[in-house]
């Protein structure tokens, strides 16, 4: 199943370029992530940041996904 789930991605990375966007928009959201989590303290503004980082990150996941269900639909149909 997982390996099924893998293939999808690796198809729709290459012919949906709504796929690839989304795809480099979550993964530049992660890198930002990465660089506040890295640090030993957050200041309010940045833990607010950190906070609305992780709620994008999750909506461009979940558009992602959405993506995933239907093509996984259209190939079952």
């Amino acid at each position: 199943m997982e390996n099924h789930q893998e293939e999808l991605k690796a198809h729709l990375m290459a012919t949906s370029e709504e796929f690839r966007a989304l795809a480099a928009q979550h993964s530049q959201l992660h890198k930002q992530l990465e660089e506040l989590e890295g640090k030993s303290h957050l200041t309010n503004e940045e833990q607010v940041e950190e906070v609305r980082l992780k709620k994008q990150k999750l909506r461009v996941k979940d558009q992602m996904n959405a993506l995933i269900a239907r093509s996984r639909t259209q190939q079952v149909a």
